[in-house]
Order: structure tokens, then C-alpha cells, then sequence
């Protein structure tokens, strides 16, 4: 498989598959292909996966887009302005990304879900107690919300990151959630009342543009539901 990555900050992913070659994505990411790719609706692992994965903000079922008869061409815009980032999935080195970050794939990487070690990173982190993991081997491909920044931790060392900030990490990274210190800043700070804290050793991506952040700027200008 070959790909290109075009047209940021409203990236498409373009993939050339050889014959034979298939990729994975979710229900509605197609944006075009050739004549001679076949789709295939899957729920890929059976009801199980497909519950875990219907957790973690994807669909329940997904489409394999096959190419026949000579090599095939499909593409994969993003759904949201920001960009796309394409990683090595190994069966040493799995990735966890956001509810619904997942974009498309090679058949050969497996989508699961992926709980939080600890209750109050569920209760509380704006990444949600439900992530998704990549496994598996090939290439995945993932949505970043705005422009994406990127930290090597060490082991013990940490990033505080607010809210829907958190696109991505090594799975060699966890998670917990800390109050705002101080009750001043916790009622007019307007930073909420928790911060997520990853901790190494891995990689994190951090994204400058989360849905929420926009959704929550545009709600005043929104009128009042009758």
C-alpha cells in the first residue's frame, strides 16, 4: 500500500492498494475510490467487538474496502479541520487514541476497545474512561483536532493536559485525574475542576483544537431551544 497525505488543515488521507490489498474504516469515512475497489459491511470480530467498539465512539459494524483486478485507489477525508497522522502498528507497539480518532487502517490492525486502569479516569478525564486501542501490525491512520503537538515522556515523567487536549498516546503511557489545587481556582479559574495527568514512558500527541473546546465557544451564539 502507498499513501499521500494532502490538503491540511482539511486533510484527506489518499491510499493505492495493490490487488488484493484491503483497508478497514469506519461506517461513512469513504470519501472516493475507483470502480474496482469492493465494499464488504463487517462487524469484524463478531458482536463482541463490535459492542466495544460502538464504546468507544465508533459504529457498530465496519466496511473493508478491497481492491480487484488490478490495483485500487480509495480515499478518506477528515471530519473535522485539523489533520492526519499515520503510525506503525506493531505487535510490540499498540497505540490509544480518542473516542472516535480512529480513521481507517490496513485489514491487518485490529480495533478494540481499551478501559482506563483507574475509576476516576473514567468518572472524571475528558479522554473518558472509554479509549480505543490499535493493535495488531500495518498501517492505521488517525484524526487530530487542529494542529498536532508531540511529547517523548520518560519513564516518570508527566504532562497535565485539560480536557480534550489528549489525541493520543503509547500504550507504555498511563492515566490518572488530579483536582485543580486551590478553591479559587477551581470555582473561577474556569478550567474545571480536574486535570488529566499522563505519565511515561511513551509518546503523547496533544491537539490544539478539540471538538468540545469549539462547541463550547459557539454554544452563546447558538439560539435558546424552545
Amino acid at each position: 500500500m502507498e499513501y499521500k497525505i494532502e490538503g491540511a488543515p482539511l486533510p484527506v488521507l489518499i491510499c493505492t492498494l495493490n490487488e488484493g490489498e484491503t483497508m478497514i474504516t469506519e461506517k461513512g469515512s469513504m470519501s472516493w475510490m475507483s470502480p474496482n475497489m469492493k465494499m464488504e459491511t463487517s462487524s469484524n470480530g463478531g458482536v463482541g467487538k463490535a459492542l466495544g467498539r460502538m464504546f468507544a465512539g465508533e459504529s457498530l459494524f465496519q466496511n473493508r474496502y478491497t481492491a480487484q483486478n488490478g490495483k485500487g485507489l480509495i480515499a478518506f477525508a477528515s471530519s473535522f479541520p485539523g489533520s492526519i497522522r499515520a503510525f506503525d502498528i506493531t505487535p510490540q507497539q499498540s497505540i490509544i487514541v480518542q473516542k472516535a480518532g480512529f480513521l481507517a487502517a490496513q485489514s491487518t490492525v485490529e480495533l478494540s476497545i481499551f478501559f482506563q486502569k483507574k475509576i476516576g479516569s473514567g468518572l472524571f478525564g475528558g479522554e473518558g474512561f472509554i479509549m480505543q486501542r490499535l493493535s495488531g501490525s500495518g498501517q492505521a491512520f488517525i484524526e487530530i483536532d487542529g494542529h498536532a503537538v508531540e511529547y517523548d515522556l520518560a519513564a516518570g515523567e508527566s504532562m497535565i493536559v485539560d480536557t480534550g487536549y489528549l489525541a493520543a498516546m503509547s500504550d507504555t503511557c498511563s492515566m490518572d485525574i488530579v483536582t485543580v489545587p486551590g478553591v479559587k481556582n477551581m470555582i473561577f479559574g474556569g478550567e474545571g475542576l480536574f486535570n488529566t495527568v499522563v505519565r511515561g514512558p511513551g509518546k503523547i500527541i496533544l491537539q490544539t483544537l478539540p471538538v468540545n473546546a469549539v462547541a463550547n465557544s459557539l454554544r452563546p451564539y447558538f439560539p435558546a431551544s424552545k
